[in-house]
């Protein structure tokens, strides 16, 4: 097939890929579905960063552009590529180009470690091999026109909410062959069939998660992840592109904004509920990572909350 047929279906499915998701959204945010593991996003301009928790997912663009940072590592993206996050991740998403008329719009699949642990192994899937380092969680490839395909066929399911039950299931394990058939395999054998390290990696997330407001020392998670110190801090950085100590105060600093926007907490109550016991510690580190302290910080979000009511 020629390189002009492929971009002119590439960018029909784009185009239809766009109307689904604007016709199921409507408005701006974050949209459910019928199918539990899609969810659907809509904006209809630029963002200001946005800091949380991702989950493994593959996140798909059909309309604007959006940045994500890991650490010190900015990805930008856009229709022509996807993101794959393959481990919990804490990142900072902004939405860099959408218009009241030409608005952003996304899609979010998250990723089950059983359904893809299945079916790595009946594509003849391996491990790696110990002699490579492990791959960066989160990866930006482009979307390829049989992934594009299938994702549009995911959507237009629910159109026809009498076929999801049925239907659905398979069309989520065509994206997934697809994704494991293409450039994401690497990253996603994080989430399935990983090596030893890469295990000991999701070991140390899954107990940070955990246990994020309590101290601990590299040695104590070493060996929960059974691996030496040495070892854990260099495949963890590999992974998440920052050492467990700094993933510790980042989930930290995010349960803590969360706790005094949400619940209005103030902040003394919030550094300490998080695990902090020096308060001026809290405000520095607050400050250094969200740009203001934070006061300031959560004045300036419930201003932003309300000008867009």
């Amino acid at each position: 097939m020629s390189n002009e047929i492929v971009n002119e279906t590439v960018g029909q499915r784009q185009s239809e890929l766009a109307k689904l998701i604007e016709r199921n959204t409507g408005a701006d945010g974050i949209h459910a579905t019928a199918i539990p593991c899609l969810f659907l996003s809509r904006a209809s301009q630029p963002s200001v960063p946005m800091y949380g928790l991702h989950e493994p997912a593959l996140c798909i663009i059909a309309q604007g552009r959006k940045e994500v940072l890991l650490g010190g590592n900015r990805f930008l993206y856009g229709p022509e590529q996807c993101l794959v996050v393959s481990v919990d991740l804490p990142v900072v998403g902004q939405v860099t180009e959408a218009t009241p008329d030409v608005p952003y719009l996304g899609l979010r699949l998250d990723l089950e470690p059983g359904q893809l642990g299945e079916l790595m192994l009946e594509m003849g899937m391996k491990a790696s091999d110990g002699r490579r380092n492990p791959e960066t969680g989160l990866s930006v490839t482009p979307v390829g026109p049989q992934l594009l395909d299938t994702a549009v066929r995911l959507l237009r399911l629910l159109d026809t909410p009498r076929d999801i039950p049925v239907l659905a299931p398979l069309v989520v394990r065509e994206v997934l062959y697809r994704l494991l058939s293409g450039e994401q395999a690497e990253c996603l054998r994080h989430i399935a069939l990983s090596d030893h390290r890469q295990q000991s990696v999701n070991r140390a997330i899954s107990w940070l998660k955990e246990h994020f407001a309590e101290p601990f020392r590299i040695e104590t998670l070493a060996r929960f992840a059974n691996v030496s110190p040495s070892a854990l801090h260099h495949n963890f950085k590999a992974v998440t592109s920052m050492s467990p100590l700094q993933y510790q105060k980042r989930l930290r600093l995010q349960e803590a904004r969360r706790l005094m926007l949400g619940e209005s907490l103030d902040a003394a109550m919030a550094s300490h509920s998080v695990g902090y016991e020096s308060p001026s510690q809290f405000s520095r580190e607050y400050s250094r990572l969200f740009g203001a302290p934070p006061s300031q910080d959560i004045a300036q979000l419930r201003r932003a909350a309300g000008a867009t009511l």
